[in-house]
This record gives C-alpha cells, sequence and structure tokens, in this order.
C-alpha cells in the first residue's frame, strides 16, 4: 500500500493566493466602490427629498400670500370728503359692528342741513340711503361715483350714510371676510341711522357690497328697500374665477387658497352662505342694475335672484354690454332717473303702509 503525503498550510502566511478569488487590492476597492454608491444614492435620495420639500413649502407660501391678499387687499386712501367734493356738510361718525368684534367709521351727511346757508330745515327727514361699497374699494369708490350719487341724494332729501369697511379702513383694519363680518358692519350702520332718526332705511350696493347686503337683508328687517349695483355673490369659485383675472391658478390651487384663508380671516369661504342668499325671497323692494359685460359677477345671476323677488316693486334693469360697477359712468342720465323713480316708488308705498 502507498502513502501520499499531504503538505500542511501555513496560515500564518494567510490564504494562500490560489484560494483567494479576488486580490486583496480588487477586494478593498470593491467595498470602496459599493460605499461610494450607496453614498451616492442616499445623497440622491435626500437631494429629491429636500428639493421636494423646498417645492411644496414654497407652493404654500405662495398661496398662503395670495389667501393673505383676498383678506387684505390693496385699498387707496381717502382722497377728499363731501365738503371738499360735493359741498356738503357732513359729521364723522365711529360706531362698533353689530358682532362687536370690528369698529365702523364713516360719513353722516344729514338732509336737514343747507350746505349754503347752513341752517337747519324746518324738518329733519326721516329717510336714509346707507351706501355699501365694493371689494378693494372704500367710501368714496370713485368710478361709481359715490359723490355724484350723493348729491342726488341730498336733493331728494335723504340722509346719507357712508362707511368704510373693515378692509378699507386705515384707523379700525380689519380682514375681509366675503360678508361674514361685513354684514355685521352694514347692520351697524343701518342701527346707527337709525338712532339718527331714520324711520325708512334703503341700502344701496355695489359688487361684493350689494352681495353683503344681501347677506345682512336675511338677519334683520330694518331695511326698507335695497339697490344693488353689479351684484357679486362671494362664493369660492366666483372669489377663484376673479383671482384668475390677474394670476393664472392652476385648480388645485383653490382647495388650498380655501384651506389657508381662515389662517387670516379666523372665517371659511363656507361659511358664506351664498346658496342662501341666491335661493332666498326678499319681502323688500329691489332694484338690481347689471351689465352683460360684466366679467367679475355674471349677469345671469342677477337676472336669477331678481326673477325670484316677490315685493311688486322689486325690478332689474340688465344694461346691455354695461360692464362691472361702470353703468353709472356709461348712462348717466338714465341711471339716476331710474334711480330716483324706484325711491319715490318706495317712498309712497311706506308712507301708504303707515296709514
Amino acid at each position: 500500500m502507498s502513502t501520499t503525503a499531504m503538505t500542511p498550510l501555513n496560515l500564518e502566511s494567510g490564504i494562500p493566493q490560489s484560494l483567494n478569488p479576488f486580490p486583496l487590492g480588487d477586494a478593498k476597492s470593491l467595498l470602496q466602490a459599493r460605499k461610494t454608491k450607496s453614498r451616492s444614492k442616499h445623497l440622491l435620495v435626500a437631494s429629491i427629498a429636500s428639493l421636494t420639500a423646498m417645492c411644496l413649502l414654497l407652493v404654500i407660501i405662495f398661496h398662503a400670500y395670495v389667501a393673505w391678499m383676498l383678506a387684505y387687499p390693496y385699498v387707496a386712501p381717502l382722497s377728499s370728503n363731501p365738503k371738499a367734493a360735493i359741498g356738503l356738510d357732513y359729521e364723522d361718525v365711529i360706531f362698533p359692528s353689530k358682532s362687536g368684534n370690528t369698529t365702523v367709521s364713516g360719513w353722516f351727511i344729514p338732509a336737514n342741513t343747507d350746505s349754503d346757508t347752513g341752517t337747519a330745515a324746518s324738518a329733519a327727514s326721516v329717510r336714509t340711503v346707507v351706501f355699501s361699497h365694493g371689494y378693494g374699494a372704500n367710501r368714496e369708490e370713485t368710478w361709481v361715483p359715490m359723490y355724484e350719487l350723493s348729491k342726488m341724494l341730498h336733493g331728494l332729501n335723504y340722509n346719507i350714510l357712508l362707511f368704510d369697511y373693515g378692509y378699507a379702513s386705515k384707523e379700525y383694519k380689519a380682514p375681509a371676510t366675503g360678508g361674514l363680518e361685513e354684514s355685521q358692519q352694514l347692520l351697524a350702520a343701518v342701527d346707527y341711522a337709525k338712532f339718527r332718526g331714520a324711520e325708512d332705511i334703503v341700502v344701496w350696493g355695489f359688487s361684493m357690497g350689494a352681495g353683503t347686503a344681501l347677506q345682512a337683508a336675511l338677519q334683520t328687517d330694518e331695511i326698507d328697500a335695497m339697490i344693488l349695483d353689479s351684484l357679486f355673490i362671494p362664493s369660492p369659485e366666483a372669489l377663484f374665477d376673479n383671482l384668475n383675472q390677474f394670476v393664472s391658478l392652476p385648480r388645485f390651487s383653490l382647495p388650498l387658497i380655501e384651506t389657508l384663508i381662515p389662517l387670516w380671516t379666523g372665517s371659511s369661504f363656507g361659511s358664506i352662505p351664498a346658496s342662501e342668499v341666491i335661493a332666498n325671497t326678499y319681502k323688500i323692494p329691489m332694484y338690481i342694475i347689471h351689465g352683460t359685460n360684466d366679467v367679475k359677477a355674471p349677469f345671469q345671476t342677477a337676472e336669477a335672484i331678481a326673477a325670484d323677488q316677490g315685493n311688486m316693486l322689486s325690478r332689474s334693469w340688465i344694461v346691455e354690454g354695461g360692464q362691472h360697477e361702470m353703468l353709472f359712468q356709461v348712462h348717466p342720465r338714465e341711471y339716476i332717473q331710474r334711480a330716483a323713480l324706484f325711491l319715490s316708488q318706495v317712498d309712497q308705498q311706506l308712507q301708504a303702509d303707515r296709514i
């Protein structure tokens, strides 16, 4: 029997080259390459995640800014006053809103003052028109124009109350709420008119001020009639459509803005009773004036509201080609004649109801 001698391995010399599939230097290089690749992958994932988070943050910041601009629109400061503009004496007035959450400031132009002699008439007028200005404007709303209408009303022996909504006020700044708090400010203006002796109160509203008048009329019986020019109902869709006239926004912007609005206003779009305002049948006389080329508020909505009214004096004037709040400017004579006739008929009806 033959035997084969086994040569022992020299363990001290490490693994023999013939048994090591990779040279020692190559193994270290491979391990380092794997570590580098893993690190690069993690850095790429982290970079993408950071970039995504930054983009989302920028989107949120942008929409928060848009929501803030809606809540605090730029409004030019008052440039004149009734005495300087149309020669009528007036009083500066201040009163709290109906809710007590904001303060209202304005001008009261008494009908019982002769601007030429400064003497009081024999009997103070018990009729008052409260103006309700539009969004982005103040009590002057020069393009309507408020001063010319005030002069006409003074000639018809009406007291006149002009005031600023909170978002237009310099001294008592408050966010725009789509009519929620503004209706409380208007109700306080109506109460102030009654405090000054008014028995018959007409609210004359423009754009969102007209929509606010409808919201206020849901909450009180103290308003006897309304004139609503370029009626704007502040629903989320309507506000979004108006925003798109200034900056193009994707559809996903609307829910984002709706979510962020309460940060600045304390109230949500969903709290605005737009559907109730549109569907309600008001008992008081209402004169709705609107233009067919109104790109901010569709005239079809104004027509639908006018068609649902039950008072025999309620009516509408849909001006062919008319633009938003520019109806007086284009048709001044007809505008005044129609408004004066409506006021005269309202006055007759109110006088007859007292007998």
